[in-house]
C-alpha cells in the first residue's frame, strides 16, 4: 500500500490545506482524511493566502466500477474531503491508469475547478502532471489527469532523510523553473507541498496539482508568486535538514524548536551545503532578515531560478569505491583433515640438507656440468639464429614469385568505397521540422557544419514532447537501389542514443519508423562517431539515421544534439 500511494500521481493530496506556518491536515496513507488536532490553528491569512470557509459539503456517493462517460472505470478512492473525492481509474479507451477528481456540478467550488483544470490542460509543459479532461456531466465535475506509478513524493524521499547537495540543487532548480514558465502563462500552484512533488525513475521532477489543488479546496491568494516562491524555499529547506521551517509538524516532518525562530538551514545541521543554505533564506525570509549578508530576497519563481543559475554548479557525489575483502589464505589443511588426534604430541621434522659437493671429486663435477650447459647454450643459439635468417630468405622469395590468385571463400573483400548521396531529408514522424534548413551541412564533405537540434529543457528524449516521441534524425537517398557495406557518421556530439534503419528496396513514400524495417546498428548511445561495417551487403536506396535521445549541452537541464556528417559505403 505504501509503495501505491507514494507513486499515485493524486494532486488532491489532504496536506497542507493551512497556509505554510500554520499546522497542516494531515493523509492516511491510502488517501483518506484523518482526523488532526486543531486546537489554535483555523484558516487564516497568511501574506494573501485565503481559504474559505464553506460548510462541509457530502462527497459524490459513487463506487469502484462505476464508469465515467462510459471510458473511465474508477477503481479506488485514496481521497474522499470537503465535497470531492479522488479516485484511481483506468482509461479504457486506451487501457492505462489515470486519476479522476469529483465533486458534485452545484458545489460552490464546481465552477472554478473546472476553469483551473482547463487552463491548466492548456499550458502542455511536461514538467506538470497533465490534466488529460476536464468535463461536466451528469450534475458531476469531474478532472481526469496523469498517473505516474514510477514516481515517488518528496514526502516518502524525505521520510529516508535529508537529500545531498546535488540532490537539493536539482530540485530547486526544477521546481523553480517550472513555476516560473507557470506564472509567466498566469498559473500559480497556492498548495507546492512534499506531497505536490514527485522525482520520477529517470531523476526528473514533476509538480502535481497546478491550479487544481487550490481550486478544490478554494485557495486563494494576493500574492500568488510570493506563496509558490515560499513554498519553494520551504521545500528546500526540508530537503537540506529533514525539518519543516516552521514551529508546526507537517507532512511528516519535525518543525524547528518553540521560541528559536527561523534560522538558517546550516545551524540546523551540519555539513549543509552554504550557498542553498542562503539560497532558501532568501526564499523564506522576504521581509528583510537577509540584509546582514548583503543578499536580495527572492519574492518570484522567476526571481529564484535565475538565483539558483548564478550558483556554481554542484555536481554529483563520486560514488564510493569498497575495497575488495582481503584474500584469504586457504589449504588443505584447514578443518579436520591433516590434524594429529586429539591428546597426541607430534615433533616437528627438521629437513636435512644434503652435504654440499665439498671434495675435489665434486668440484669436477660441477666443472664439468657447467661446461657443458655453455656449450649446449651457445649450440642453441646458433642454430636458432641460422632458422630465423632461412625463414626470412623464403618469405621474401614467396613475395617476389607469388602470383597464383586467392580463389572461392580466400578472395579479399574489395575496399568499401563512399557512395554518391543524391539528397537528404529530416525525419519527421508528427510532421514538424527541427532544422530542415541545415540537414544539407551533414552531407557536405565539411564536418565543421552540422545539423543541430533545438535546445529542449527537462527531458533527453527531445523534451519528453508527444509529437517528438519517435525522436528525429535524418533521411539519406542514394538515388537509386545501391550495395551498401558500411557507414561513417560524425556525431555533433557525443553520448547521443541512436541506430541506423534501411527501407527496403522497392520503399517509395516515408513518413514513420515502420518504413524502415531494416535494423543496420543496434540502438545504443553513441560517441563521437557512428561507424559500422556490415558482414554482408543490404540493398536499399534509403538510410535513417535515427536519433532517439539527446545529451545534455553543459546547462542544469538542456539537451542538444545533432549530426555533423554522414558518408555512406558500398
Amino acid at each position: 500500500m505504501a509503495e501505491r500511494s507514494t507513486a499515485a500521481v493524486d494532486v488532491a493530496d489532504n496536506s497542507g490545506d493551512e497556509p505554510l506556518a500554520a499546522k497542516a491536515d494531515e493523509a492516511t496513507t491510502d488517501g483518506t482524511a484523518e482526523a488532526q488536532d486543531t486546537t489554535g490553528t483555523k484558516p487564516q491569512d497568511t501574506d494573501g493566502e485565503r481559504i474559505s470557509t464553506e460548510a462541509t459539503l457530502p462527497t459524490p456517493d459513487l463506487h469502484s466500477g462505476h464508469k465515467l462517460a462510459r471510458r473511465y472505470r474508477l477503481e479506488e478512492c485514496v481521497t474522499r474531503l470537503d465535497g470531492f473525492s479522488s479516485w484511481r481509474a483506468v482509461d479504457e479507451k486506451l487501457r492505462r491508469a489515470v486519476g479522476v477528481h469529483l465533486i458534485p456540478a452545484d458545489h460552490p467550488r464546481a465552477r472554478s475547478v473546472l476553469a483551473a483544470a482547463r487552463s491548466s490542460a492548456l499550458l502542455g509543459d511536461p514538467r506538470f502532471v497533465q490534466v488529460l479532461d476536464a468535463v461536466e456531466e451528469d450534475d458531476l465535475v469531474y478532472v481526469v489527469h496523469e498517473w505516474l506509478p514510477d514516481a515517488t513524493e518528496l514526502t516518502s524521499l524525505l521520510a529516508a532523510g535529508p537529500m545531498d547537495a546535488h540532490d537539493a540543487y536539482q530540485l530547486v532548480s526544477q521546481v523553480s523553473q517550472a513555476m516560473a514558465a507557470a506564472h509567466r502563462e498566469g498559473l500559480a500552484h497556492l498548495r507546492l507541498t512534499p506531497g505536490a512533488v514527485l522525482r520520477s525513475s529517470t531523476g526528473q521532477y514533476r509538480i502535481r496539482g497546478l491550479a487544481v489543488n487550490a481550486a478544490l479546496r478554494g485557495i486563494t491568494s494576493d500574492g500568488p508568486q510570493r506563496a509558490d516562491t515560499e513554498a519553494i524555499g520551504a521545500l528546500l529547506y526540508a530537503a537540506l535538514t529533514q525539518r519543516w521551517p516552521y514551529e508546526a509538524d507537517a507532512y511528516g516532518l519535525s518543525g524547528l524548536p518553540k521560541g528559536v525562530g527561523l534560522i538558517a538551514p546550516d545551524q540546523v545541521r551540519a555539513g549543509v551545503h552554504r550557498g542553498l543554505s542562503e539560497l532558501a533564506m532568501r526564499a523564506l525570509a522576504n521581509d528583510g532578515a537577509t540584509a546582514s549578508r548583503q543578499e536580495q530576497p527572492c519574492t518570484t519563481p522567476d526571481e529564484l531560478a535565475k538565483a539558483v543559475a548564478a550558483m556554481p554548479r554542484i555536481r554529483p557525489p563520486e560514488p564510493a569505491f569498497t575495497a575488495p575483502p582481503e584474500y584469504q589464505r586457504t589449504t588443505y589443511q584447514q578443518g579436520t583433515y591433516g590434524r594429529p588426534p586429539t591428546g597426541v604430541t607430534t615433533q616437528p621434522v627438521i629437513a636435512v640438507p644434503p652435504a654440499p659437493l665439498q671434495s675435489r671429486t665434486g668440484k669436477v663435477l660441477k666443472w664439468a656440468v657447467s661446461a657443458l650447459l655453455i656449450a649446449a647454450l651457445g649450440l642453441g643459439s646458433w642454430q636458432l639464429a641460422e632458422t630465423l635468417l632461412d625463414r626470412d630468405n623464403d618469405s621474401g622469395s614467396d613475395d617476389t614469385t607469388q602470383t597464383t590468385p586467392e580463389s572461392g571463400d580466400n578472395k579479399p573483400r574489395p575496399a568499401a568505397k563512399p557512395l554518391r548521396i543524391a539528397g537528404a531529408t529530416e525525419f519527421m514522424p508528427s510532421g514538424t521540422g527541427i532544422s530542415e534548413k541545415d540537414v544539407p551541412k551533414a552531407i557536405d564533405g565539411n564536418p565543421d557544419s552540422a545539423w543541430v537540434t533545438k535546445r529542449y529543457l527537462g527531458y533527453a528524449n527531445f523534451g519528453n514532447i508527444p509529437n517528438r516521441r519517435d525522436g528525429s534524425g535524418i533521411v539519406v537517398d542514394l538515388g537509386s537501389v545501391q550495395n551498401v557495406t558500411g557507414i561513417k557518421i560524425a556525431m555533433y556530439r557525443s553520448g547521443q542514443k541512436a541506430e541506423v534503419l534501411a527501407a527496403d528496396e522497392n520503399a517509395s513514400a516515408l513518413s514513420s519508423l515502420s518504413d524502415f524495417p531494416k535494423r543496420l546498428t543496434k540502438l545504443a548511445t553513441a560517441g563521437s562517431n557512428l561507424n559500422e561495417e556490415f558482414t554482408e551487403p543490404v540493398r536499399t536506396r534509403y538510410i535513417l539515421i535515427h536519433v532517439t535521445e539527446l545529451p545534455s549541452d553543459g546547462s542544469a537541464d538542456g539537451y542538444r544534439g545533432g549530426i555533423s556528417e554522414i558518408s555512406v559505403l558500398g
